[in-house]
């Protein structure tokens, strides 16, 4: 499990991203419970997640973040990323991001990418 934390902080949100291979449901319900297993991760306001398994089923959470699934997903899509699952925490800090939240999640899933090539 590769782990980044503070990845990015915006208006008091702090965000990190977490990842590693997969090959069905439930081994992302296995990554998610040892994440959550952590008491940071599992105070966390937000754990959005996607996995795009290389059967082309895509698999996705928003864990309370409408609209963050979907857009990790899309980003593994474009990388060609399959059997890998993408976790972004957000700790919510006290202000709305509005839109500025899904820009925070490409920031975190980016930073991910980057550290696997």
């Amino acid at each position: 499990m590769l782990q980044i934390l503070n990845v990015v902080s915006d208006r008091g949100s702090k965000y990190a991203v977490s990842g590693g291979p997969v090959s069905g449901r439930s081994d992302v319900d296995d990554f998610l419970k040892r994440l959550k297993k952590n008491k940071k991760f599992a105070k966390a306001t937000h754990n959005t997640w996607a996995v795009l398994l290389d059967c082309g089923t895509p698999l996705k959470g928003d864990d309370g973040e409408s609209g963050a699934g979907l857009i990790i997903l899309r980003m593994l899509e474009r990388q060609g990323l399959t059997n890998h699952v993408i976790v972004v925490t957000r700790w919510y800090g006290g202000t709305k991001l509005g839109g500025d939240r899904f820009r925070r999640v490409q920031d975190c899933v980016d930073a991910y990418i980057a550290e696997l090539n």
